[in-house]
């Protein structure tokens, strides 16, 4: 188990080990979406990019960067993952719409 810090939100969401970012974070009303991505999102496929999210705590805590994150953020730092992609395996906080 690990929790899910959201900064900007200042909000803190309890996750299972395994559990989806994106998910969790739709789940618990957390808005990862700007303007765009909010209308032409893929839907948590790995294909658009939009829901970006920077990690500032627990990079140790999710799942490695799969081939989709590695394509869509080749030229953004290390620990900004896309949400749909990240499994959290432990306490992790992120900034969302870095």
């Amino acid at each position: 188990m690990g929790n899910i810090k959201f900064v900007k939100e200042d909000q803190e969401v309890v996750a299972a080990d395994g559990a989806n970012l994106r998910l969790k974070a739709m789940q618990n009303g957390v808005d990862i979406y700007k303007m765009l991505g909010k209308m032409m999102n893929c839907g948590g496929y790995g294909q658009c990019g939009c829901c970006v999210v920077e990690v500032v705590e627990g990079m140790e805590s999710l799942s490695p960067r799969t081939d989709a994150e590695n394509k869509l953020l080749k030229k953004k730092p290390e620990n900004y993952r896309l949400a749909c992609q990240t499994v959290v395996n432990g306490p992790v906080s992120v900034v969302t719409k870095p």
